[in-house]
Order: C-alpha cells, then sequence, then structure tokens
C-alpha cells in the first residue's frame, strides 16, 4: 500500500526545512495538478464550442441551446452523482468522468476538424459532457476535502482555488488565442488530450486511510440520508437558498444583459471580455487573501462578502465606464473567493466524511437550480420592464437574500474550530505521522 499522504508532506528536506507545506500531501498535489489542467483546457473549450456552432452556421439561439444541453443533465443528474461517489471509491468515479468528458470532446472535435457538425451531435456531445461533470463534481469535492486536514485546511483550500481560478484566467486567454489561430475544432482537441492526462493523474489517489463505508441500503437510501444531513443544517440549506437566487441573477445579469449594455455603450466585446478577466483576477487574489486570513466567524464573513456581487448589474445598470465595471469586477471576484473558501472550510469541518459527496451533491443542484429559468427569462423580463430596471432588480435581490440569510443565527455565529474534528472514518491530521489505515473541488459550485 502507498505512503500516507501526511507522510508524504512531512518529509524534512536535507537542511532540516520542509521541501512542501505540510498540508500539501500526495492526494492534494495530484487533485491540485489535475484540476488545474482540466481547467486549462475546459475554459478554452467553452469559447471554442460557441465559436463552433458559429462556424458550422448556427446563429446566438442554437449558441444557446448547446449551453443548455450541458447544463440540463448537469442540474439533473447531480444527486445521483452524489450518492454514487459515497458508495464506491470517490477517484474511480473522477476517472470514469473523465474519461466520459475526454471521449465526448475528442469526437466533437473530430466532427468539427471534419468540417460539417450537425446542430443535434453537438447537443448530443455536450450533454454526454455535463453528464461527466455532474458526477465528476460531488466526488472531486469530496475527495479534496477528505484529502486535507488539521489546522492549515483554510490556507490548503484557498492554494487549490487560486490554482484552479488562475488556471481558467490562462485558459481563457489560452484557448481564445487558439480559436482564433487554429479554430476551434484543436481547442476541443486539446481539452480532450487535458481530460486524458487528468484522469490519469486521479487514478494514482490514494484511498486507503478512508475507511471503507459499511453495506447499507440502495441509492434511495442514500439519497434520502443526505438529504436528512443537508435539512437539518439551517446555515447549510439556507445559504444554499441564497445562492440559488444569487446565482440565478448574476448569471442573468453576466451572460445575457453584460454583452449586450457592452455591444451598445462600452464599445463591443472586447471590453466586456477585459471586465471578465478582472473578475478572474480578483478570484486569484482573494485566495492570496485567504492563504494568510482566518477569520474566526466562518460564515458570518463569507455572507458578508456576498453583498459586493450586487455591483456589477449596479454597474452595468448606470453604466459605468469600462474602468469603472473593470474596478467592480475584481471586487466581485475578491468578495466571492472569500466566501467560497469560507464555505469550503466550513463544510469541511462540519461534514461527515463520508456524506461530503451527497451533502455537496445538494448543494451544487440547489445552486445551480434556478439559473437557467433566470437566463431564459431574461429576455422577456428585459422586454417587460427595461434592461436598465431588470439590472438594478438584480443587484437588490443579492442584498436582499444576502440579508435574509443573516437572520439565521448560526450563519452569525459558526465559528471556526482550533483543530478539526476527527471521527472514525474522517480525513487524517495531515499535520502529524499516521498509519496507512488511519481512520474535499471546489467549495461553492465552481468546477474542480
Amino acid at each position: 500500500m502507498s505512503s500516507p499522504p501526511s507522510s508524504q508532506s512531512s518529509s524534512p528536506s536535507p537542511g532540516g526545512s520542509r521541501r512542501v507545506p505540510e498540508w500539501a500531501g500526495r492526494n492534494y498535489t495530484l487533485l491540485t495538478g489535475a484540476a488545474v489542467i482540466t481547467n486549462l483546457g475546459s475554459h478554452g473549450a467553452l469559447i471554442a464550442t460557441a465559436f463552433a456552432v458559429i462556424q458550422a452556421g448556427g446563429s446566438a439561439g442554437d449558441v444557446g441551446l448547446v449551453a443548455a444541453a450541458r447544463t440540463l443533465p448537469l442540474v439533473l443528474f447531480l444527486l445521483i452523482g452524489g450518492a454514487v461517489a459515497d458508495r464506491i471509491p470517490r477517484h474511480r468515479v473522477m476517472v470514469a468522468a473523465n474519461a466520459l468528458n475526454c471521449l465526448s470532446q475528442a469526437v466533437f472535435a473530430v466532427l468539427v476538424l471534419a468540417g460539417d457538425p450537425k446542430l443535434w451531435q453537438m447537443m448530443l456531445l455536450t450533454a454526454l459532457c455535463g453528464t461527466g461533470t455532474a458526477f465528476f463534481n460531488p466526488a472531486a469535492e469530496g475527495m479534496l476535502m477528505a484529502s486535507v486536514s488539521g489546522p492549515q485546511a483554510t490556507r490548503a483550500f484557498a492554494v487549490f482555488r487560486m490554482a484552479m481560478n488562475g488556471a481558467g484566467v490562462g485558459g481563457a486567454a489560452l484557448g481564445g488565442a487558439m480559436v482564433a489561430l487554429l479554430g476551434p475544432g484543436w481547442v476541443l482537441a486539446v481539452d480532450a488530450a487535458a481530460f486524458a492526462v487528468a484522469g490519469a493523474l486521479r487514478a494514482f489517489l490514494d484511498v486507503g486511510h478512508i475507511a471503507e463505508r459499511a453495506p447499507g441500503g440502495g441509492l434511495l437510501t442514500d439519497l434520502r440520508e443526505g438529504w436528512v444531513e443537508f435539512r437539518s443544517r439551517p446555515w447549510l440549506w439556507s445559504i444554499v437558498l441564497q445562492f440559488a437566487v444569487v446565482m440565478a441573477v448574476v448569471g442573468a445579469a453576466e451572460a445575457v444583459y453584460g454583452p449586450l449594455v457592452a455591444l451598445e455603450r462600452l464599445g463591443g466585446a472586447a471590453p466586456w471580455g477585459v471586465a471578465l478577466a478582472f473578475f478572474g483576477l480578483g478570484t486569484i487574489g482573494g485566495a492570496v487573501l485567504m492563504m494568510f486570513w482566518k477569520p474566526r466567524r466562518l460564515l458570518l464573513a463569507g455572507t458578508l462578502c456576498v453583498f459586493p456581487l450586487a455591483l456589477p448589474s449596479a454597474g452595468l445598470a448606470v453604466p459605468l465606464p469600462v474602468w469603472g465595471l473593470c474596478a467592480v469586477m475584481f471586487v466581485s471576484g475578491v468578495a466571492i473567493e472569500v466566501f467560497g473558501v469560507s464555505w469550503m472550510t466550513t463544510m469541511h469541518q462540519e461534514i461527515p466524511e463520508e456524506k461530503f459527496s451527497r451533502v455537496s451533491a445538494y448543494d451544487w443542484f440547489g445552486s445551480l437550480s434556478m439559473l437557467p429559468l433566470a437566463t431564459a427569462v431574461a429576455g422577456p423580463v428585459e422586454s417587460a420592464i427595461g434592461r436598465t430596471s431588470a439590472l438594478w432588480g438584480c443587484a437588490a435581490l443579492v442584498i436582499v437574500v444576502t440579508a435574509a440569510v443573516l437572520l439565521v443565527p448560526d450563519v452569525r455565529r459558526m465559528t471556526r474550530k482550533p483543530h478539526a474534528v476527527h471521527t472514525p472514518g474522517t480525513a487524517p491530521d495531515l499535520t502529524k505521522p499516521s498509519p496507512a489505515n488511519s481512520s474535499p473541488a471546489n467549495s461553492s459550485p465552481a468546477g474542480v
């Protein structure tokens, strides 16, 4: 059996100092490296997919249909994916999901390079990719949380998210350049290769320190147990309800209204792309901040940082000049990352290891549930009340639901525990040596 993460992460160098931080064990390193690779490929592939549809003669509506084909199975299969990931070894679920994503993107790339992809083919292949993501995300988040423990968990999550967000920014920039130079087909091929490499890395994850689950009921029983765990924690379901609204209105503002405002008032797509890049830079800045700041009241600090997510919608409603919009996008990026790291730390300390993936699935499902509807009704709402009023409404909803969550006592009072509480089946403390058999990637929905 391979060595546990703790023994690998704490090996001293010849000079007496550690080669790597004590929390950066084998599993954590593999998960972070694989997440960087897949984010580099996937963010470029999102751009390539839209241009592949347009290149094939598709309209803006066709681009929306292909995007919806990815989102729908992602929402539909999340709960099943979470139950499966808590039933069988999570790394197997992750590798299988990566294999499905690799295959679907490879076929997509071949069709685009051949020059005549059909709309139904592109929708089917993106739907397969969304299905793989639905199974992958809960397993990946559970695996990441099980690979980190001890007082340095917040720093570990911050570094992971910084690496992932940095790869996303770089992947979008690189993907856009490659689409312009080589065409979307080659970018999709690179994404397929990235999934293959990441899946190979994840196959080497060590699950020897995670206790096997005792035989239990079927899939429905597992889902019911996850639901009981979810609904028994007011801080958990109240924040998930909050983010169902926040993600819906922010998604509608940035996916539907933002490009239109940029086209009509800011000078086109290029300034909007710069503003989105500043949001990405803000997420990196927020992750760096959370490497050093450890707020005692985790959820209070995180929830207060949701208020700035109203700024981009308000900035588009004014509208602010490009430099002003870039500033508010950067601030909102920092803020959401503070929330994200605080949320992952809270989940890590409060949720039993054997239920990580199922609870994560309910988190993802609830947070994403209203997003397709919001983007679908954004156009009719604009026609009914005007774009400016719709954007101010988006900003107001973020403020109202966030203020409402602060009324939940546990959200205000939840405090950081000085040391992780370990029960049978939870992850070992990576700051101390432990035997191999001793008894998660992303926190808030973002993708691991």
